[in-house]
């Protein structure tokens, strides 16, 4: 019942205008023009003439890649297949972030998990160095069988995590009443990596004789607000010149608040705003 609700809000969405026409995906773009491997380049496997690139990890080492270019608001895009079979303990993300001991970062992680036990979809935000924003959802489809759709929209009054164009999670700027909000230049980074926390409270540790693991990434375009390396001055990315920037983005429609309300409330795990063990008080951002 809950994935035909699903099916039926994408077909309304399919007849409104906004983020996820504009920001319709293009998997033309090859890897090279956008991105660069950062770490690990004899586990990075170009396919599909450089429109395709696959990450592995075994017991030697991971591997991840990077945007040329840092930006300052935009909507990003990537279609991910994250390794099947046995991934316990393996983490695949796909995440924004500054550089520097303060940065500001914006996560998906992909938590692994034992063969026939289901992935959880892990998102974070980072605000001067501090994060311990955690939410988990697990996905109404299996993210290891095909390519999925995961974005992020970041403008200057909010924050929405996608997976296949449905809102799973929103971050309002409050910086008005002292909540933090990400305003650095943040690159964008994918990696597949060894996390010993990542199943089960980490009790469940990397089954190596399941290595190597693949993560399969495409769709390199990119619609953000280019920012100089060299320059920490983002202000003009709050213009509206950018499309993602006008007054219908600085909010969901309602058929995408019922996509989001269904989400939360179906297929979320774990929320940060109601762990009172780790926060007695609500944290400002959740009020």
């Amino acid at each position: 019942m809950g994935s035909l609700f699903l099916i039926f809000l994408l077909l309304l969405l399919h007849l409104t205008d906004g983020v996820l026409v504009r920001g319709s995906m293009n998997t033309e773009t090859s890897f090279d023009q956008n991105y660069e491997v950062t770490w690990g380049g004899d586990h990075v496997l170009s396919l599909n003439q450089g429109k395709e690139i696959q990450l592995t990890m075994d017991n030697s080492s991971g591997s991840g890649f990077g945007s040329k270019m840092a930006y300052g608001s935009g909507l990003f895009n990537m279609m991910i297949k994250v390794p099947g079979r046995n991934s316990a303990g393996v983490v695949t993300a796909y995440y924004l972030t500054s550089q520097g001991k303060m940065h500001d970062e914006l996560d998906f992680e992909f938590l692994g998990n034992r063969k026939g036990k289901p992935y959880r979809l892990q998102t974070n935000v980072f605000v001067d160095g501090q994060g311990n924003r955690e939410q988990r959802h697990r996905l109404w489809f299996d993210p290891t069988a095909d390519f999925h759709n995961y974005k992020i929209l970041w403008n200057q009054h909010q924050i929405v995590f996608y997976v296949d164009n449905i809102p799973i999670r929103v971050y309002k700027n409050k910086s008005n009443i002292g909540v933090g909000y990400p305003s650095r230049a943040m690159q964008i980074e994918a990696s597949l990596w060894d996390a010993e926390w990542a199943t089960n409270g980490g009790k469940t540790k990397t089954d190596w004789s399941y290595a190597p693991f693949k993560a399969n990434f495409k769709g390199f375009d990119v619609s953000g607000c280019y920012v100089p390396n060299s320059s920490n001055n983002s202000q003009h990315c709050s213009s509206d010149n950018y499309w993602w920037n006008r007054e219908k983005f600085w909010q969901l429609d309602p058929v995408r608040e019922r996509q989001y309300e269904h989400v939360k409330h179906k297929y979320m795990t774990y929320d940060y705003c109601a762990d009172r063990n780790r926060y007695p008080e609500t944290p400002l951002e959740c009020l």
